[in-house]
């Protein structure tokens, strides 16, 4: 049982990988979001031992091409509301905010939280586009809104 926590950001994202009891598998290491760094990600994920699960934040967007490239090689992928590793403390008192902490802090909720994670599942093409076309529909409404605000205190 190995879990590998993922603090994904812009261009990188900071890996770590813990056993239960706090033991370290590999110490913080950042991944670039190339395709040779991350394909190098999944094959040291892949040589891990066969019950491992790879924990991460969700990111707005930026998470979404390291799940599904992950997700792809047939590895245990599970995207996490920020506020519930924030809620769990971890154990800590103090409240550092460094990637390679935040790593090891997600490694520790996947560890603790083993049984209630959930698998990723990539978002589909149709998926997309309805979330693209609700997105076009909210501005289209925001901007009738203002003009017709706009009118009214014109006249």
């Amino acid at each position: 049982m190995t879990v590998v926590g993922i603090d994904v950001s812009k261009g990188k994202s900071m890996v770590a990988a813990m056993k239960p009891g706090g033991e370290l598998v590999a110490a913080p290491y950042e991944v670039r979001h190339s395709d040779i760094e991350l394909s190098h990600l999944a094959l040291d994920v892949l040589c891990m031992e066969p019950d491992t699960r790879v924990v991460m934040e969700a990111t707005g967007r930026y998470h979404e091409p390291v799940a599904a490239l992950l997700h792809s090689e047939g590895i245990f992928v599970s995207i996490l509301n920020p506020l519930l590793i924030k809620q769990s403390g971890a154990g800590s008192l103090r409240k550092v905010k460094s990637d390679p902490k935040d790593a090891l802090k997600i490694a520790k909720y996947g560890l603790d939280n083993w049984s209630t994670l959930r698998e990723y599942t990539p978002m589909e093409a149709i998926r997309q586009q309805l979330k693209l076309c609700a997105r076009q529909c909210d501005l289209y409404n925001k901007n009738i809104v203002m003009l017709t605000n706009n009118l009214i205190s014109l006249s």
